[in-house]
């Protein structure tokens, strides 16, 4: 068994659409970049939907909420950089959260960054990372505190450098927002830190479900919660939230384990694993096995089996979802969501999950990006991607009615809150609205404004055209003329000799 390091980034809870990157990757992408173009070419041209969703979103996207870089200071403006550099994708989605919230939750976003880039770099003696993975919460009241101690390839390592504008602003916040995110910064910095010290850990991964439940909470639970707390302070969410922290953390590990899932094949390149022993352990001898050709079929019940563990969650992030009153909040909380749930479907007996890094395409995640509007829609979407789950669920796989059962399960929730109509007519009238957009009665509206629209077209050439005959006729024009000639098959003018005759010099 391989040794395997206990470091993930525990901001995959609010980026799930970023990857992480590694030397390997960064070393084949140069030699990739051409082959992804024409694959992605070719991809688009039998998925024309997908291109239209890119354009559509780059085009016509209106942000609820937009900054105004001309009132931002020098060290705010800086902060948002590292929030695009660090989070890529979905910054924008940060970005574009109500005034209340924006800054507040972009600078817990870096606080946790910061937290992240220390925990996971391996350059850093376990001496000095762990006093400053349980202090770090009073490195937010030291004004001008900088760390340039990380190791030379660790991609974030310039945030740290560059910490004391993140400290600069962190000041500015509200108190209530400030007590917030230092409380959840203590409690992720100590949960690294036991896992840094965790020698079994280190060697051998996560070992038990519990343990695993554990894990994901030190690093993307904890993230749900501060969020929450955030969002009610600013009264953007309903109170009950902070009575129910299983649905937040629900919500952060639905995102975790998704994710690691879909990075088996990265993490095991880097000397680390996060899928528990409890799980693996029931399908293969050793965890790199199953990456082997001939354990394919071990190993694809085996992810179903992690794809099992993930789903209970499901139903409890779509409760959190309910509990929402803004917008731009509800935006910030669905996104990452969806992106799960169609990450799941697809790492769902995905042998390819095993050799490669898999993710949605970005066509596909534009329509996603589209489709969130509010909790209905939401719902529409976790059943779309449920189906393509049960259609892939197989008989021969130990964990099917489990797997059918916890689908079952959600599909339950979703039902209790959206019924399915039964009147065929409802159904009908359920159908049109999702194959055109609109109601029957706005269908025959426009229908009918068409009709209005080409009469008006028809009458207004007509009337011009009569009126162009008109004159035409009152300077002179002979028509009976014109008329001879087409019924003599002439329907080219004559030449102009034929008219005026030919002058001959007397």
């Amino acid at each position: 068994m391989p040794s395997y390091a206990s470091t993930s980034s525990s901001l995959h809870a609010i980026d799930p659409s970023s990857p992480r990157s590694t030397s390997s990757q960064k070393q084949s992408h140069s030699t990739t970049s051409s082959t992804m173009k024409a694959s992605q070419i070719l991809y688009y041209a039998c998925h024309p939907n997908q291109l239209r969703a890119i354009v559509q979103w780059k085009v016509w996207h209106n942000p609820l909420n937009e900054r105004d870089p001309e009132k931002e200071t020098a060290t705010l403006k800086r902060c948002f950089d590292f929030l695009d550099m660090t989070s890529r994708s979905f910054s924008a989605v940060i970005q574009e959260l109500c005034p209340e919230l924006c800054i507040s939750v972009s600078l817990f976003y870096l606080i946790l960054r910061g937290l992240d880039t220390i925990e996971d770099d391996m350059t850093i003696p376990p001496e000095k990372k762990e006093p400053l993975l349980r202090s770090f919460e009073t490195i937010l009241d030291k004004t001008g505190w900088t760390f340039n101690e990380n190791g030379p390839n660790e991609k974030d390592r310039q945030l740290l450098v560059e910490f004391d504008v993140v400290i600069a602003e962190f000041a500015k916040i509200p108190e209530e927002h400030r007590v917030i995110i230092k409380d959840i910064t203590t409690k992720m910095g100590n949960g690294m830190a036991d896992y840094a010290n965790n020698t079994a850990h280190n060697l051998n991964g996560v070992n038990t479900i519990k343990d695993y439940d554990l894990y994901c909470h030190y690093v993307a639970g904890l993230v749900g919660e501060g969020l929450t707390r955030l969002f009610v302070v600013a009264e953007k969410a309903n109170p009950v939230l902070l009575e129910k922290d299983d649905l937040s953390n629900s919500m952060g590990l639905f995102l975790q384990k998704t994710n690691i899932i879909r990075d088996y094949r990265e993490d095991l390149e880097d000397k680390r694993g996060f899928w528990p022993r409890e799980i693996w352990s029931r399908h293969i001898e050793k965890f790199a096995d199953l990456a082997l050709p001939e354990n394919e079929e071990a190993a694809l019940n085996c992810i179903s089996e992690m794809c099992l563990d993930a789903l209970r969650h499901a139903d409890e992030c779509l409760f959190y979802l309910a509990g929402i009153k803004e917008q731009s909040v509800f935006n910030f909380a669905a996104i990452p969501q969806v992106m799960a749930i169609a990450t799941l479907a697809l790492v769902f007996r995905n042998k390819d999950v095993f050799q490669k890094n898999v993710k949605i395409p970005k066509g596909e995640a534009c329509e996603l990006l589209m489709e969130v509007g509010n909790l209905r829609s939401v719902c529409k979407t976790f059943r779309k991607y449920m189906k393509i789950i049960h259609k892939k669920n197989t008989p021969s796989d130990p964990n099917y009615l489990r797997i059918s059962a916890a689908l079952g399960r959600v599909e339950q929730w979703i039902e209790g809150v959206f019924p399915v109509p039964k009147d065929p007519a409802v159904i009908a009238r359920q159908q049109q609205i999702e194959r055109t957009g609109e109601t029957p009665e706005e269908s025959a509206a426009v229908r009918k404004e068409m009709l209005i629209l080409i009469g008006a077209v028809v009458l207004t050439l007509t009337i011009i055209s009569a009126l162009m005959i008109f004159g035409a006729w009152m300077m002179g024009a002979r028509f009976d003329i014109a008329f001879q000639e087409l019924r003599k098959g002439n329907f080219r003018p004559p030449p102009a000799n034929t008219i005026h005759g030919v002058h001959e010099e007397l």
